[in-house]
């Protein structure tokens, strides 16, 4: 088995690794994003991916560039055998940067990559935000080799997944980066051993994505309720749906954490008003119902 390297960052990328592990596939270096300020207090703190390769003993690399001179440094360190972080192989599963071609062109096995979706569908940034948004249940995983172009590569397998009722993002992203750390793990041995032929993708059924912003978690509670719900479940971890309404004069913005889709109306369950403290829906109404927009 060759020995590889796995740039990734979120939490998706941990799933990914966990399954990677139980299948006894251990990335010999991890490569990840810097540390970013969180929080109130803008503490720096790790990527997921790298506090993972701190607990599990794993060399890492935080580069804040894939420049010239980190492609070179990455190029020895792989290349030189008696290394113990040499590596032929790249696994990606959300990385968050843009990888060059100099760096998809260091290992010997190429440069694989994790995608939760059946590609050529919903490429770029927000493949399951995207997929709940357009109530697509009949989804996938994709492992595609890398090229210079986003989600551009030839596909190396998929597997499909059917979705029931919509849960919240973070479960949706648990349950796709499992698959695709087990389709993965079966993949790995069958592509180094030549055993697998890629496949082009069609281009001209590709779709895009495109990066979430904090204002498309805004509802109308007036206008398509099961709409409303997919946002919700879709933005559940960042940005929150929300809606506006007028109290004491002030316009307020209401976070919607949980609500309901039953018989073609859409409730919300929990709710943090501007200023107060996650309360139930029929709490909320008694204090600021005068002014609900719905």
């Amino acid at each position: 088995m060759p020995r590889f390297a796995f740039f990734g960052s979120s939490r998706f990328s941990v799933i990914v690794l966990q399954e990677l592990k139980k299948a006894g596939l251990i990335p010999s270096l991890i490569i990840t994003t810097p540390d970013k300020p969180k929080g109130r207090k803008l503490v720096l703190t790790p990527t997921p991916v790298k506090e993972w390769a701190i607990k599990e003993g794993i060399p890492f690399l935080d580069p804040a560039k894939l420049d010239d001179e980190f492609v070179k440094k990455l190029d020895s360190t792989c290349h030189y055998s008696s290394n113990e972080y040499s590596c032929d192989l790249f696994i990606v599963a959300s990385y968050g940067k843009i990888i060059p071609a100099a760096v998809l062109a260091i290992p010997k096995f190429k440069s694989l990559n994790v995608h939760p979706s059946l590609l050529p569908k919903y490429r770029g940034a927000s493949p399951l935000q995207s997929a709940i948004l357009d109530d697509t249940k009949d989804t996938g995983v994709t492992i595609m080799r890398m090229d210079e172009l986003m989600d551009h590569g030839p596909i190396v397998a998929q597997e499909n997944a059917s979705i029931g009722e919509w849960p919240v993002y973070e479960d949706f992203e648990d349950m796709m980066a499992r698959i695709g750390g087990q389709l993965l793990a079966k993949t790995i041995p069958a592509w180094i051993s030549d055993e697998i032929n890629e496949e082009e993708q069609d281009h001209s059924k590709a779709t895009f994505t495109r990066k979430v912003e904090k204002e498309d978690g805004l509802i109308d509670l007036n206008s398509d309720p099961y709409l409303n719900f997919r946002k919700v479940q879709a933005y559940h971890e960042w940005p929150q749906a929300f809606f506006f309404v007028k109290h004491a004069g002030k316009k307020i913005r209401v976070k919607v954490i949980d609500s309901s889709f039953k018989d073609g109306r859409f409730t919300p369950e929990r709710v943090v008003p501007e200023g107060s403290k996650e309360m139930n829906f029929s709490d909320f109404l008694k204090g600021y119902g005068k002014n609900h927009p719905g």
